[in-house]
């Protein structure tokens, strides 16, 4: 039976659960298990929500729950040798009850008593909170690991991807973390991401959760992500979702990753979908462009402007006005795969929503604001590039009027 704790998840859910356990014997303890675990957690937070620097009624239905529970779990906590800590953690809180009961009177004894007991159960309640938490991540990332590296099932795997993107999002956990370094988890991911013969989707989600771990802990998974081939293949893959994973690691780890995709030669790449026919993939490629101006070096800008930016540039503008006078060019962000939900979520300013329906308006002199008050370049280098860009807007525009306006919206800004 599934068992979905809520809120209010009471000690007496959790000894129902138990006793099926028990009924259906031990063919079904393994999948059950965890079940348990997911219920005493809910249950100790419970019990820790109401016993701290207050009067613990030893008379409360989760006192009394808890008593029996303690007697009806070490059947099945204790065959397992993992489980063990877990089952001495109960057998304390249980002693710690009873002695609870012996405190009742009025004497200034009694009171230090329960007060201390009070304490006491809701620390115990935590440590029991905290040994859970560890053993249903460690069979979760377990679980994680063998779908990956054995399972042909596609749903599956997403599944468990998405299982473990939504843990990370809780933020940071030292248990985890080393649970994930452990299991090697990272190597898998972009093993993942790196299998041309896996479906693009789960290469997808598999590049989205590497970007979960790296803002999960910048220190450890950021050196491990430009060490690897993950950035190498979120290029090679050049798909909209794959871009917008690779724009947030760069608003990330910042100058560092531009500087290591201009080393490898794959800056060329990202300005090569502003070609392409499919208006998001345009529209994420130069989202990832404007961040590389504000972080790159005068090389990556350079780069750049060598592969034709300016003049694609100018192109996209002149669709996009076209398109306004038209009413088409919206972007649809539904058009993408679904894998990038999380970090579209980030971008919800009032400019970006107008950007997100014309992605290329003012677009050249989007591309100069950020080379100029970026933090790449210097002062000198920035005047030197911002002449270039006005150089190739010129020669790329088809009139006059065209030119005079892109020159006057990169030197003044761009009309409202």
């Amino acid at each position: 039976m599934p068992l979905n704790p809520s809120p209010s998840f009471s000690f007496l859910s959790l000894q129902a659960v138990i006793r099926t356990v028990m009924d259906n014997g031990t063919s079904q303890e393994n999948q059950q298990i965890s079940q348990i675990l997911e219920a005493l957690s809910k249950a100790s937070e419970d019990l820790q929500s109401k016993s701290l620097y207050i009067q613990v009624d030893i008379n409360s239905s989760a006192i009394k729950a808890f008593l029996e529970l303690e007697n009806q779990s070490n059947a099945v906590l204790s065959q397992y040798p993992d489980l063990f800590k877990l089952s001495q953690h109960l057998a304390h809180l249980k002693t710690i009850i009873n002695k609870l009961k012996s405190c009742q009177d009025y004497s200034f004894g009694s009171f230090i008593c329960r007060r201390s007991s009070g304490y006491q159960i809701t620390r115990i309640a935590s440590l029991i909170s905290k040994e859970i938490r560890l053993l249903l991540d460690r069979e979760s990332i377990e679980v994680l690991v063998e779908v990956l590296q054995e399972s042909l099932d596609e749903e599956e795997k997403m599944k468990v991807l998405e299982h473990f993107e939504a843990r990370l999002s809780r933020g940071f956990d030292r248990e985890l973390q080393d649970l994930i370094l452990e299991l090697k988890v990272f190597p898998l991911l972009e093993s993942c991401l790196c299998d041309t013969t896996c479906s693009t989707v789960v290469r997808e989600k598999s590049a989205v959760v590497i970007a979960a771990l790296a803002r999960f802990n910048k220190d450890v998974f950021v050196g491990l992500v430009l060490m690897g081939f993950t950035i190498r293949a979120l290029v090679l893959m050049g798909t909209s979702c794959s871009l917008q994973v690779l724009t947030s690691l760069i608003k990330l780890i910042k100058g560092h990753l531009v500087d290591e995709m201009e080393v490898n030669g794959e800056i060329p790449r990202i300005v090569t979908p502003l070609s392409s026919e499919d208006l998001l993939l345009r529209a994420t490629a130069m989202d990832c462009i404007l961040e590389m101006a504000y972080f790159g070096r005068k090389g990556v800008i350079k780069t750049m402007l060598e592969c034709g930016l300016v003049e694609k540039l100018v192109c996209l503008q002149r669709l996009e006005i076209e398109g306004d006078a038209n009413g088409s060019h919206q972007v649809d962000q539904r058009a993408g795969s679904g894998n990038c939900g999380q970090l579209e979520k980030e971008m919800e300013s009032k400019e970006e929503k107008m950007l997100k329906t014309q992605p290329f308006a003012g677009c050249i002199a989007r591309f100069a604001v950020h080379v100029e008050v970026g933090e790449g370049t210097e002062k000198s280098e920035k005047k030197e590039i911002k002449m270039e860009i006005l150089r190739r807007a010129r020669e790329a525009s088809v009139s006059e009027a065209e030119a005079a306006t892109i020159v006057a919206e990169v030197l003044w800004g761009s009309s409202p």
